[in-house]
């Protein structure tokens, strides 16, 4: 084995065998363990979400206490709602495929951008904060080694992903449960010790509203809380990751679905207003170059009055577990955004690359480009918070619009056939009137602060996937013309007769895929060119494990029939023709490796062969046109000449 292969293992793992029983079963999620993966995106927002939203109220803190009823009643609409979503969409898919299938494809297609570029920016964020709270610990001149730290950061991530989602939470799984029991100690302590405040804070914050609206009006009073509300909008992010990964959870999908959901909403919504209660109850104000949060735990754990030193280990005990949970957070967005890539891949939105699964199972290219984009968006806002923040929460709310707009008209037109369907209708249109004001208000007040920006970037993503879309129709059309005018429905009845095939004979090996009128088309043409020459036609297909083909149940057995169903198509050809004929198969996740096998080993049996694959030429090729194709028969052919077998391309245009 090459050293480079050897130094991917030890990085990374070893490769997986998807066709293995056992693989799966090793690789789904209990929901307890999904409320680890999934769930830390919504959980770690207790870290910045409220902070934001509170800093927004500047004097008038007591407006706090609405945040804090406001946070709880919303992230339950939410996950309500979302319930819903998972127990309509069992396969996953979240936000596209319930705007896809419910409101139309050009629904699914905003939607899935929005969540791209979500996700991105979830990276992000979650990594600029997770470092701001690591850095709250250190000297104001540490703070030019900052955005180093976020790209380190970064790649860690990207590798722990690239060794599977499993492992990835195994190994982050003591630093979530370190934060959610030190946070619900503080926040429990903290409410305590303060406890003689409570009677007072619903009064005094009357009182406060009162004055306010007197002096100012209550549409000033209004606004202060919406533009509070809308910055703290990134709270309510992340409850979209369980229904997007429904797939990679154990069975009975629906129901650890509903109690991920339910884990998640009881968590993030007693950490976020529990935080926020705190920064009342504690009269907190802010320092320079610390959390928010980290004031605020600092002042509680002051207040025991132990030892200096103990005091500070147990804050850098605290800050290193949130600053570890936003990390894990980060890692929501490598789960969730490489699985809208696939969905969105699967119907030709995007390159069919991201659909392709790694050896060990995962989607490589997504992960790739969700890491990378988020290291490049770090560079660019040079880690700030403050400016993430504005980008940040926009898009998700497009996709809970959507998605919660798709389930009204689902449930209204399913009002005749569903005994339920007047509740579920109504928890609905609450939930999509909850964030389709959450998102009016949020795209308002953070337009011309960058969140125009946020919007061009999703615009022109739309506008891409739209390209992309159009030219794999138009090859789609011409590839059913082609298998029209090469490989019509088969006229030849069911008896054939098989002639045997002769090893020593001169044999042509095709290398064949998912289109018959290609296959066809290279062996009409070998047959003309060299007719009466080869005696021998032997048939070899990959089937390529995909996001799609390893998506559920059956999606298996269902690529196997496709496969097989093809290669027969053509070992009957040649058996009515009288020509001697025969297939070969296999599967996995890297179908140029796979094929290089099968071929090897084909060629062992029929030494005086040749090998032949078709290859598609267009009129007007471009970098953008060659990176939306495979160019298997090209490197085929290399890898093949490498061994000294011969291949010979044909080409056929489009």
């Amino acid at each position: 084995m090459p050293f480079v292969d050897k130094l991917g293992e030890a990085v990374i793992g070893k490769p997986r065998d998807p066709l293995h029983p056992e693989t799966r079963h090793n690789m789904v999620l209990v929901a307890f363990l999904a409320w680890i993966g999934l769930g830390a995106d919504g959980l770690s927002s207790a870290c910045y979400g409220p902070e934001e939203a509170f800093l927004a109220l500047g004097q008038y803190t007591h407006f706090g206490l609405y945040l804090a009823a406001a946070t709880f009643l919303t992230v339950f609409i939410i996950a309500l709602a979302y319930n819903q979503v998972i127990e309509l969409f069992p396969s996953g898919g979240g936000g596209y495929k319930v705007a896809t299938q419910l409101l139309g494809s050009k629904a699914g297609l905003i939607s899935g951008s929005a969540l791209l570029v979500d996700y991105i920016l979830t990276i992000a964020i979650s990594i600029a904060a997770g470092v701001d709270a690591l850095f709250s610990l250190l000297p104001p001149s540490a703070q030019p080694y900052k955005l180093t730290a976020e790209m380190a950061f970064g790649i860690v991530l990207i590798v722990l992903n690239l060794r599977g989602m499993k492992e990835s939470i195994q190994i982050l799984l003591p630093i979530f449960l370190g934060f959610f029991l030190t946070h619900t100690f503080l926040i429990l302590y903290g409410v305590i010790a303060h406890a003689e405040g409570l009677p007072h804070l619903i009064p005094d914050t009357l009182n406060e509203t009162q004055q306010l609206t007197d002096h100012m009006g209550w549409a000033f009073a209004i606004s202060l809380f919406l533009r509070a509300y809308s910055l703290g909008g990134g709270t309510y992010t992340g409850l979209e990751a369980v229904s997007n990964n429904v797939n990679m959870l154990s069975e009975p999908r629906v129901r650890t679905g509903t109690y991920t959901m339910l884990y998640m909403a009881g968590s993030l919504s007693f950490t976020a207003g529990g935080v926020i209660l705190l920064y009342l109850l504690w009269n907190v104000q802010p320092i320079a170059h610390q959390t928010l949060n980290a004031v605020t735990f600092n002042a509680i754990i002051a207040s025991w009055q132990l030892d200096p030193t103990l005091s500070h280990g147990l804050l850098a005990v605290v800050l290193l577990l949130e600053a570890g949970l936003l990390f894990v957070a980060a890692n929501t967005g490598f789960l969730g955004g490489p699985t809208v890539l696939a969905n969105m891949a699967v119907d030709s939105w995007v390159p069919r690359q991201f659909r392709n699964l790694s050896g060990r199972l995962v989607t490589q290219n997504g992960i790739f480009l969700m890491g990378l984009g988020a290291i490049g968006i770090l560079i660019w806002t040079q880690g700030d918070v403050s400016v993430l923040v504005v980008l940040y929460s926009i898009n998700v709310f497009i996709t809970f619009s959507l998605s919660l707009l798709g389930l009204c008209k689902h449930w209204w037109e399913s009002r005749y056939d569903e005994a339920h369907w007047k509740s579920r209708l109504l928890l609905a249109l609450l939930g999509f009137m909850v964030v389709g004001g959450i998102l009016v208000v949020t795209v308002v007040e953070k337009f011309t602060e960058g969140g125009w920006l946020t919007l061009l970037i999703t615009s022109l993503l739309i506008g891409v996937c739209a390209l992309i879309k159009n030219h794999y129709e138009q090859v789609r059309r011409q590839l059913h013309t082609i298998d029209a005018l090469y490989a019509p429905r088969p006229n030849w009845g069911e008896d054939l007769p098989e002639p045997p095939l002769d090893p020593e004979q001169a044999t042509a090996i095709f290398l064949v895929g998912k289109n018959r009128g290609l296959g066809m088309y290279a062996l009409k043409w070998l047959n003309e060119l060299f007719r009466g020459h080869f005696k021998n036609f032997v048939f070899i297909s990959v089937g390529e494990v995909d996001t799609e083909s390893y998506g559920g149940k059956g999606a298996l057995r269902s690529l196997q029939y496709q496969i097989e169903n093809s290669l027969r198509y053509y070992v009957n050809y040649c058996h009515h023709q009288g020509w001697a004929a025969a297939s070969y198969s296999a599967y996995g996740t890297d179908a140029e490796a796979e094929l290089e096998k099968l071929t090897v080993s084909v060629v062992e049996r029929y030494p005086n062969s040749v090998c032949l694959a078709s290859k598609l030429i267009f009129n007007s090729e471009n970098w953008f046109i060659s990176w939306l194709h495979n160019h298997t028969a090209i490197a085929m052919q290399r890898r093949l000449h490498l061994r000294e077998i011969q291949m010979i391309i044909t080409p056929i245009k489009i």
